[in-house]
């Protein structure tokens, strides 16, 4: 019996000495780190985790913190959804995971975050774009030559009175026979009707 209590230790020992080598070099938790880390940019998924308790549990929030470096430079390359970094650095604060639980605090981030997206590239072009082009200096008279006359038909037809084009009527020329390709108002009934027999 005491050979056998030793042959278990021993064993024991030798395990603990055993050190565990991933068989594919961590890519399995790579990824699966990365998947759940871009479900946070979800908050529908928050008010999942929230409704079911998942953010009482210690240990779950330690996750959360230990996947904080998924903000960092050499890892923040693979995601692809960046408001999932927004979520993860709200969900340190314990007030954010309580509040989370209720449903209008969910629509309300799920609408907030749908307005980013709708406004995001307006939003980027007036701080990329300058706010007005600058003007180029006139050139001297001297070198510019005075335009040839006209003929006297063009000058009849441009002082005759005509309505100023709107922004759209100048991408199809106006009689131009082009229709758009508006359904609401094509006049034609697009339903399936039964044939009489």
């Amino acid at each position: 019996m005491a050979s056998n209590d030793f042959n278990d230790v021993a064993d024991t020992s030798t395990l603990m000495n055993i050190v565990y080598k991933d068989p594919d070099d961590g890519r399995q938790r790579f990824l699966l780190e990365l998947e759940f880390v871009q479900c946070l940019a979800n908050p529908t998924y928050i008010h999942y985790l929230a409704q079911n308790r998942y953010f009482e549990d210690e240990s779950f929030i330690g996750y959360l913190k230990y996947l904080q470096y998924w903000q960092h430079p050499e890892y923040i390359k693979f995601i692809m959804y960046p408001h999932c970094l927004f979520f993860l650095e709200l969900l340190q604060n314990p007030s954010f995971r309580s509040a989370m639980a209720h449903p209008g605090n969910k629509e309300l981030a799920h609408r907030q975050q749908f307005y980013f997206w709708k406004n995001y590239r307006n939003n980027r072009l007036k701080h990329i774009l300058p706010k007005s082009l600058p003007e180029h200096a006139a050139p001297h008279p001297a070198t510019v030559a005075p335009p040839p006359p006209l003929p006297s038909t063009t000058i009849a037809a441009a002082t005759a009175p005509s309505a100023a084009l709107s922004s759209m009527q100048y991408a199809i020329p106006p009689a131009s026979g082009v229709g758009k390709n508006d359904m609401r108002n094509s006049g034609v009934d697009r339903r399936k009707r039964k044939k009489e027999g």
